[in-house]
C-alpha cells in the first residue's frame, strides 16, 4: 500500500515532494540559481535542466519515499506556492542497526538570510524523528560555507569531525565538517 507523501506547512512555507506539474518550477529554480549553487554541489549531468530528467527524478523520489529510502522535498513560499525557493533532502535512510540518514539542502540566492531553511528543517526533522523513527541525521558542510554551518548549529547539530577530500563538489574534492543530530526520544 502506497503512503501519501507528507506536506509540511510552516508560517511562511509549504514543503513537499515534487509532482510532475512542478517540472517547470524545478528547472527554473536550478537554472536561476545555477551560478550560485554550483560551488556547493556535484557536477550536474548534461540532461539535468530537461523535462525528461526531472520527470524521472520525480518518479524516483516517490518510489524511494514509499520504500523509506529518502525524503526529497522542495520549499515553496506560501505567498508564491508555484515557485520553488529551496530543497531539503533526507537520503540514504537506513532502518535497523543505525536508523540514520543524510541531510542535504539548498536555498535560492535571493532567499538567503531570511531563516527559511531553519524554519523548514525544524518541522521536517520532527517528522523524520517521530514518524520515520530515525535516530541520527548526519549533515556535512564545506568549512567555508558558514551559512550552512550556522543553520545546522541553530538546529542543534553537533560537530563530530572533519573529513579531508570528503566529497567531489563541482569537479573538485572538498573537505567537510561532519555533524549530526541525535533523536533523544528514539523508541524501538
Amino acid at each position: 500500500m502506497m503512503i501519501d507523501p507528507p506536506v509540511f506547512s510552516t508560517s511562511r512555507l509549504i514543503v513537499r515532494l515534487l509532482s510532475q506539474r512542478d517540472i517547470p518550477a524545478v528547472i527554473s529554480y536550478y537554472s536561476e540559481n545555477r551560478e550560485f549553487l554550483e560551488p556547493f554541489e556535484p557536477l550536474r549531468p548534461r540532461n539535468f535542466y530537461t523535462r525528461e530528467f526531472w520527470s524521472q527524478q520525480i518518479d524516483k523520489s516517490i518510489i524511494e519515499f514509499s520504500y523509506d529510502h529518502s525524503l526529497r522535498l522542495f520549499l515553496f513560499k506560501r505567498s508564491q506556492p508555484n515557485q520553488i525557493i529551496g530543497s531539503a533532502n533526507f537520503t540514504q535512510m537506513v532502518q535497523g542497526v543505525s536508523y540514520t540518514c543524510f541531510l542535504g539542502y539548498s536555498l535560492a540566492e535571493s532567499e538567503q538570510g531570511k531563516g527559511y531553511m531553519t524554519e523548514a528543517l525544524q518541522t521536517i526533522i520532527q517528522y523524520v524523528f517521530t514518524d520515520i523513527n530515525l535516530h541520527r541525521i548526519m549533515a556535512n558542510y564545506m568549512p567555508h560555507n558558514r551559512r550552512s554551518g550556522n543553520v545546522l548549529r541553530r538546529l542543534g547539530f553537533v560537530v563530530e569531525g572533519y573529513a579531508r577530500d570528503y566529497l567531489l563538489i563541482n569537479g573538485k574534492w572538498e573537505d567537510h565538517v561532519l555533524t549530526s543530530l541525535i533523536n533523544s526520544n528514539w523508541q524501538d
